[in-house]
Protein backbone atom coordinates (compact mmCIF):
# COMPACT_ATOMS: atom_id res chain seq x y z
CA UNK A 1 0.00 0.00 0.00
CA UNK A 2 2.65 2.34 1.31
CA UNK A 3 4.97 1.82 -2.35
CA UNK A 4 1.77 1.88 -4.64
CA UNK A 5 1.10 5.64 -2.62
CA UNK A 6 4.98 6.46 -3.33
CA UNK A 7 4.48 5.53 -6.99
CA UNK A 8 1.91 7.94 -7.21
CA UNK A 9 3.56 10.70 -5.67
CA UNK A 10 6.71 10.26 -7.87
CA UNK A 11 4.47 9.96 -10.77
CA UNK A 12 2.21 12.71 -10.04
CA UNK A 13 6.09 14.94 -9.71
CA UNK A 14 7.23 14.01 -12.75
CA UNK A 15 3.88 14.64 -14.65
CA UNK A 16 4.13 18.25 -13.28
CA UNK A 17 7.72 18.88 -14.23
CA UNK A 18 6.96 17.72 -17.71
CA UNK A 19 3.85 19.90 -17.91
CA UNK A 20 5.95 23.00 -16.37
CA UNK A 21 9.22 21.82 -18.85
CA UNK A 22 6.71 22.03 -21.74
CA UNK A 23 5.40 25.37 -21.37
CA UNK A 24 8.22 27.00 -21.43
CA UNK A 25 9.00 25.35 -24.53
CA UNK A 26 5.51 26.36 -26.00
CA UNK A 27 6.11 30.00 -24.03
CA UNK A 28 7.43 32.11 -27.17
CA UNK A 29 4.64 31.03 -28.97
CA UNK A 30 1.92 30.32 -27.05
CA UNK A 31 -0.10 33.13 -27.87
CA UNK A 32 0.27 32.01 -31.57
CA UNK A 33 -1.01 28.88 -30.89
CA UNK A 34 -3.80 30.05 -29.22
CA UNK A 35 -5.00 32.52 -31.59
CA UNK A 36 -4.65 29.43 -34.01
CA UNK A 37 -7.04 27.55 -32.00
CA UNK A 38 -9.18 31.25 -31.98
CA UNK A 39 -9.47 31.39 -35.94
CA UNK A 40 -9.98 27.42 -36.11
CA UNK A 41 -13.25 28.19 -33.96
CA UNK A 42 -14.54 31.19 -35.94
CA UNK A 43 -13.42 28.98 -39.46
CA UNK A 44 -15.13 25.70 -38.64
CA UNK A 45 -18.46 26.37 -40.02
CA UNK A 46 -17.09 27.08 -43.04
CA UNK A 47 -14.64 24.34 -43.11
CA UNK A 48 -17.33 22.05 -42.32
CA UNK A 49 -20.00 23.29 -45.37
CA UNK A 50 -16.60 23.20 -47.74
CA UNK A 51 -16.18 19.56 -47.07
CA UNK A 52 -19.83 18.49 -47.95
CA UNK A 53 -18.54 19.74 -51.40
CA UNK A 54 -14.74 18.40 -51.28
CA UNK A 55 -15.27 15.46 -48.98
CA UNK A 56 -11.09 15.98 -48.83
CA UNK A 57 -9.95 16.77 -45.14
CA UNK A 58 -6.53 17.79 -46.09
CA UNK A 59 -7.65 19.75 -49.57
CA UNK A 60 -10.67 21.12 -47.78
CA UNK A 61 -8.66 22.55 -44.95
CA UNK A 62 -5.62 23.57 -47.28
CA UNK A 63 -8.00 25.96 -49.34
CA UNK A 64 -9.31 27.73 -45.86
CA UNK A 65 -5.67 28.15 -45.11
CA UNK A 66 -4.85 29.65 -48.33
CA UNK A 67 -7.99 31.63 -47.80
CA UNK A 68 -6.90 32.95 -44.19
CA UNK A 69 -3.30 33.75 -45.80
CA UNK A 70 -5.13 36.15 -48.08
CA UNK A 71 -7.63 37.46 -45.59
CA UNK A 72 -4.22 38.48 -43.28
CA UNK A 73 -1.42 39.17 -45.65
CA UNK A 74 -2.54 41.22 -48.55
CA UNK A 75 -4.62 43.80 -46.44
CA UNK A 76 -1.45 43.80 -44.30
CA UNK A 77 0.89 44.46 -46.78
CA UNK A 78 -0.65 47.22 -48.29
CA UNK A 79 -2.13 49.06 -45.25
CA UNK A 80 0.77 48.73 -42.75
CA UNK A 81 2.84 51.62 -44.79
CA UNK A 82 -0.56 53.52 -45.16
CA UNK A 83 -1.34 53.17 -40.87
CA UNK A 84 2.60 54.54 -40.61
CA UNK A 85 2.60 57.10 -42.45
CA UNK A 86 -0.80 58.11 -41.13
CA UNK A 87 0.45 57.45 -37.76
CA UNK A 88 3.29 60.03 -38.56
CA UNK A 89 1.08 63.00 -40.11
CA UNK A 90 -1.46 62.61 -36.78
CA UNK A 91 1.33 63.17 -34.91
CA UNK A 92 2.69 65.89 -36.37
CA UNK A 93 -0.59 66.80 -36.51
CA UNK A 94 -0.86 66.64 -32.43
CA UNK A 95 2.32 68.45 -32.01
CA UNK A 96 0.73 71.56 -33.94
CA UNK A 97 -2.78 71.78 -32.39
CA UNK A 98 -4.10 74.93 -30.58
CA UNK A 99 -6.57 73.11 -27.92
CA UNK A 100 -6.41 76.90 -26.08
CA UNK A 101 -8.88 78.86 -28.26
CA UNK A 102 -11.44 76.70 -28.90
CA UNK A 103 -12.13 75.21 -25.41
CA UNK A 104 -11.64 79.38 -24.15
CA UNK A 105 -14.55 79.83 -27.04
CA UNK A 106 -16.65 76.28 -25.97
CA UNK A 107 -16.37 77.18 -22.38
CA UNK A 108 -15.51 81.17 -21.81
CA UNK A 109 -16.73 80.88 -18.29
CA UNK A 110 -14.67 78.02 -17.38
CA UNK A 111 -11.03 78.90 -19.28
CA UNK A 112 -11.07 82.66 -18.82
CA UNK A 113 -8.03 82.61 -16.97
CA UNK A 114 -5.16 81.51 -18.99
CA UNK A 115 -2.82 79.75 -16.88
CA UNK A 116 -5.58 77.66 -16.00
CA UNK A 117 -5.99 77.06 -19.93
CA UNK A 118 -2.47 76.51 -21.05
CA UNK A 119 -2.04 73.40 -17.84
CA UNK A 120 -5.41 71.84 -18.97
CA UNK A 121 -4.32 72.26 -22.74
CA UNK A 122 -0.92 70.74 -22.02
CA UNK A 123 -2.49 67.98 -20.13
CA UNK A 124 -4.52 66.89 -23.41
CA UNK A 125 -1.99 67.86 -25.70
CA UNK A 126 0.53 65.59 -23.66
CA UNK A 127 -1.97 62.52 -23.72
CA UNK A 128 -2.61 62.75 -27.25
CA UNK A 129 1.02 63.00 -27.98
CA UNK A 130 1.62 59.84 -26.19
CA UNK A 131 -1.22 57.77 -27.75
CA UNK A 132 0.10 59.12 -31.30
CA UNK A 133 3.71 58.25 -30.22
CA UNK A 134 2.25 54.33 -29.18
CA UNK A 135 0.73 54.49 -32.13
CA UNK A 136 3.09 54.92 -34.95
CA UNK A 137 5.62 52.71 -32.74
CA UNK A 138 3.94 49.82 -32.81
CA UNK A 139 3.20 49.89 -36.63
CA UNK A 140 6.94 50.67 -37.33
CA UNK A 141 7.53 47.54 -35.01
CA UNK A 142 5.39 44.83 -37.16
CA UNK A 143 8.32 46.19 -40.00
CA UNK A 144 11.51 46.04 -37.49
CA UNK A 145 10.14 42.56 -35.93
CA UNK A 146 9.31 41.13 -39.97
CA UNK A 147 11.26 37.95 -38.79
CA UNK A 148 10.09 36.72 -35.27
CA UNK A 149 6.51 38.09 -36.46
CA UNK A 150 6.69 35.76 -39.60
CA UNK A 151 7.83 32.43 -37.58
CA UNK A 152 4.68 33.76 -34.99
CA UNK A 153 2.25 33.50 -38.35
CA UNK A 154 3.60 30.17 -39.49
CA UNK A 155 2.83 28.51 -35.82
CA UNK A 156 -0.71 30.26 -36.07
CA UNK A 157 -0.82 28.67 -39.54
CA UNK A 158 0.06 25.41 -38.64
CA UNK A 159 -2.19 25.46 -35.49
CA UNK A 160 -5.19 26.45 -37.62
CA UNK A 161 -4.73 24.14 -40.23
CA UNK A 162 -4.23 20.95 -37.34
CA UNK A 163 -7.28 22.52 -34.92
CA UNK A 164 -9.85 22.91 -38.15
CA UNK A 165 -8.96 19.61 -39.57
CA UNK A 166 -8.97 17.65 -36.65
CA UNK A 167 -11.31 19.51 -34.38
CA UNK A 168 -13.53 16.74 -33.17
CA UNK A 169 -10.54 14.33 -32.52
CA UNK A 170 -8.93 17.07 -30.64
CA UNK A 171 -12.31 17.72 -28.45
CA UNK A 172 -12.84 13.93 -28.09
CA UNK A 173 -9.25 13.66 -26.44
CA UNK A 174 -9.88 17.30 -23.80
CA UNK A 175 -13.42 15.24 -23.08
CA UNK A 176 -11.51 11.62 -21.87
CA UNK A 177 -8.93 13.36 -19.77
CA UNK A 178 -11.05 16.09 -17.80
CA UNK A 179 -12.95 14.35 -14.32
CA UNK A 180 -15.52 15.94 -14.45
CA UNK A 181 -18.75 13.49 -14.69
CA UNK A 182 -20.54 13.02 -18.15
CA UNK A 183 -23.83 15.33 -17.54
CA UNK A 184 -21.05 18.10 -16.11
CA UNK A 185 -18.99 17.46 -18.91
CA UNK A 186 -21.68 17.66 -21.66
CA UNK A 187 -22.92 21.26 -20.55
CA UNK A 188 -19.69 22.29 -19.74
CA UNK A 189 -18.72 21.97 -23.63
CA UNK A 190 -22.14 23.32 -24.56
CA UNK A 191 -21.45 26.16 -22.24
CA UNK A 192 -18.21 26.70 -23.83
CA UNK A 193 -19.00 26.97 -27.11
CA UNK A 194 -21.96 29.26 -26.81
CA UNK A 195 -20.23 31.66 -24.35
CA UNK A 196 -17.19 31.69 -27.21
CA UNK A 197 -19.57 32.18 -30.01
CA UNK A 198 -21.16 35.12 -28.16
CA UNK A 199 -17.25 36.54 -27.37
CA UNK A 200 -15.96 35.79 -30.81
CA UNK A 201 -18.95 36.70 -33.09
CA UNK A 202 -21.11 38.90 -30.89
CA UNK A 203 -18.29 41.19 -29.05
CA UNK A 204 -15.24 40.92 -31.94
CA UNK A 205 -16.58 40.26 -35.22
CA UNK A 206 -20.15 42.42 -34.79
CA UNK A 207 -17.41 45.09 -32.88
CA UNK A 208 -15.41 45.70 -36.11
CA UNK A 209 -18.53 45.99 -38.43
CA UNK A 210 -19.47 48.36 -35.84
CA UNK A 211 -15.30 50.10 -36.56
CA UNK A 212 -15.86 49.54 -40.39
CA UNK A 213 -19.65 51.69 -40.40
CA UNK A 214 -18.01 54.45 -38.63
CA UNK A 215 -14.80 54.40 -41.66
CA UNK A 216 -17.19 54.86 -44.51
CA UNK A 217 -17.96 58.48 -42.89
CA UNK A 218 -14.46 58.83 -42.47
CA UNK A 219 -13.61 58.27 -45.66
CA UNK A 220 -16.61 59.24 -47.18
CA UNK A 221 -16.40 62.76 -45.88
CA UNK A 222 -12.66 62.99 -46.50
CA UNK A 223 -11.62 62.86 -42.71
CA UNK A 224 -7.63 63.28 -42.57
CA UNK A 225 -6.16 59.89 -41.47
CA UNK A 226 -9.23 57.94 -42.25
CA UNK A 227 -7.79 54.64 -42.22
CA UNK A 228 -6.12 55.07 -39.28
CA UNK A 229 -9.43 56.32 -37.36
CA UNK A 230 -11.00 53.33 -38.70
CA UNK A 231 -8.97 51.00 -37.01
CA UNK A 232 -9.09 52.83 -34.04
CA UNK A 233 -13.24 52.68 -34.36
CA UNK A 234 -12.46 48.97 -34.82
CA UNK A 235 -10.96 48.64 -31.90
CA UNK A 236 -13.03 50.39 -29.65
CA UNK A 237 -16.05 48.66 -31.16
CA UNK A 238 -14.62 45.27 -29.70
CA UNK A 239 -15.06 46.82 -26.07
CA UNK A 240 -18.52 46.50 -24.45
CA UNK A 241 -19.99 50.05 -22.84
CA UNK A 242 -16.88 52.19 -24.30
CA UNK A 243 -17.70 51.61 -27.91
CA UNK A 244 -16.87 53.37 -31.40
CA UNK A 245 -18.56 56.47 -29.91
CA UNK A 246 -15.10 57.24 -28.25
CA UNK A 247 -13.67 57.49 -31.79
CA UNK A 248 -16.43 59.54 -33.66
CA UNK A 249 -17.39 61.99 -31.01
CA UNK A 250 -14.29 63.69 -30.71
CA UNK A 251 -13.80 64.02 -34.84
CA UNK A 252 -17.76 64.66 -34.99
CA UNK A 253 -16.62 67.72 -32.27
CA UNK A 254 -13.25 68.94 -34.08
CA UNK A 255 -15.35 69.04 -37.45
CA UNK A 256 -18.09 71.11 -35.78
CA UNK A 257 -15.41 73.70 -34.58
CA UNK A 258 -13.68 73.63 -37.82
CA UNK A 259 -17.04 74.58 -39.38
CA UNK A 260 -17.34 71.63 -41.57
CA UNK A 261 -21.60 71.13 -40.69
CA UNK A 262 -22.06 68.69 -43.33
CA UNK A 263 -19.29 66.12 -42.33
CA UNK A 264 -20.08 67.05 -38.55
CA UNK A 265 -23.57 65.77 -39.45
CA UNK A 266 -22.61 62.57 -41.35
CA UNK A 267 -20.04 61.84 -39.36
CA UNK A 268 -22.87 61.50 -36.48
CA UNK A 269 -25.61 59.92 -38.94
CA UNK A 270 -22.91 56.76 -39.09
CA UNK A 271 -21.89 56.76 -35.13
CA UNK A 272 -25.41 56.48 -34.53
CA UNK A 273 -25.75 53.77 -37.14
CA UNK A 274 -23.37 52.09 -34.82
CA UNK A 275 -24.48 52.36 -32.01
CA UNK A 276 -27.88 50.75 -33.62
CA UNK A 277 -25.11 47.60 -34.24
CA UNK A 278 -24.09 47.53 -30.82
CA UNK A 279 -27.87 48.41 -28.54
CA UNK A 280 -30.06 46.59 -30.81
CA UNK A 281 -28.39 44.38 -32.99
CA UNK A 282 -25.90 42.93 -31.25
CA UNK A 283 -28.17 41.75 -27.89
CA UNK A 284 -30.38 40.25 -30.62
CA UNK A 285 -27.90 38.13 -31.78
CA UNK A 286 -26.28 36.28 -28.96
CA UNK A 287 -29.81 36.49 -27.07
CA UNK A 288 -30.09 32.73 -27.71
CA UNK A 289 -26.46 31.66 -26.58
CA UNK A 290 -24.91 31.90 -22.80
CA UNK A 291 -23.70 35.58 -22.93
CA UNK A 292 -21.82 37.45 -20.10
CA UNK A 293 -22.56 40.46 -18.30
CA UNK A 294 -20.95 43.39 -20.21
CA UNK A 295 -19.03 44.80 -17.15
CA UNK A 296 -16.81 41.50 -16.87
CA UNK A 297 -16.66 41.19 -20.59
CA UNK A 298 -14.67 44.76 -20.14
CA UNK A 299 -12.69 43.90 -17.14
CA UNK A 300 -11.91 40.48 -19.09
CA UNK A 301 -10.71 42.78 -22.20
CA UNK A 302 -8.81 45.35 -20.13
CA UNK A 303 -6.97 43.12 -18.07
CA UNK A 304 -6.20 40.74 -20.94
CA UNK A 305 -4.95 43.81 -23.15
CA UNK A 306 -2.36 44.64 -20.52
CA UNK A 307 -1.40 41.19 -20.06
CA UNK A 308 -1.25 39.42 -23.26
CA UNK A 309 -0.97 42.31 -25.89
CA UNK A 310 -4.05 42.71 -28.15
CA UNK A 311 -4.77 39.23 -28.68
CA UNK A 312 -6.26 39.62 -24.52
CA UNK A 313 -8.92 41.48 -25.97
CA UNK A 314 -10.66 37.98 -26.68
CA UNK A 315 -8.36 35.71 -24.10
CA UNK A 316 -9.35 37.87 -21.13
CA UNK A 317 -12.99 37.77 -21.75
CA UNK A 318 -12.77 33.95 -22.17
CA UNK A 319 -10.42 32.95 -19.47
CA UNK A 320 -12.98 34.71 -17.29
CA UNK A 321 -15.81 32.72 -19.22
CA UNK A 322 -15.18 29.30 -18.72
CA UNK A 323 -14.42 30.39 -15.25
CA UNK A 324 -17.70 31.67 -14.74
CA UNK A 325 -19.00 28.45 -16.62
CA UNK A 326 -17.40 26.11 -14.38
CA UNK A 327 -18.86 27.86 -11.00
CA UNK A 328 -22.03 28.20 -12.44
CA UNK A 329 -22.15 23.97 -13.44
CA UNK A 330 -20.97 23.24 -9.80
CA UNK A 331 -22.90 26.34 -8.00
CA UNK A 332 -26.62 23.93 -9.94
CA UNK A 333 -28.98 26.75 -8.72
CA UNK A 334 -32.10 27.22 -10.62
CA UNK A 335 -31.40 31.16 -9.28
CA UNK A 336 -30.19 33.10 -12.62
CA UNK A 337 -26.32 33.76 -12.52
CA UNK A 338 -25.51 37.36 -12.33
CA UNK A 339 -22.32 37.62 -14.13
CA UNK A 340 -23.63 34.78 -17.00
CA UNK A 341 -27.21 33.80 -17.98
CA UNK A 342 -28.34 31.52 -20.21
CA UNK A 343 -29.51 32.54 -23.48
CA UNK A 344 -33.36 31.99 -24.95
CA UNK A 345 -34.11 28.82 -25.37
Amino acid sequence: MEQTYIKKIVTSIILLGLFILSYFVIKPFLLSAIFGLILAFIFTPLYKKLLKFIKLQNLSTSLICILLAIIIIIPLWFLIPLLIRQSIDLFMASQQIDLVTPLTNIFPSVFSHETFSAEIASVIHSFITGITNSMMNIFSKLILEFPTLFLQFLITVFTFFFALRDGDKLISYVQSILPFPKEVEKKLFKSSRDITFSVLYGQVILGVLQGLIVGIAFFAFGIPNALLFTLLACLAGIFPIIGTTIVWAPVAIYLMISGEIISTLGVIVFGVLSSILENIVKPVFISKRTNMHSAIILIGMVGGLFMFGILGVVLGPLIFAYLLIILEIFRDKKIPGVFINEGKK
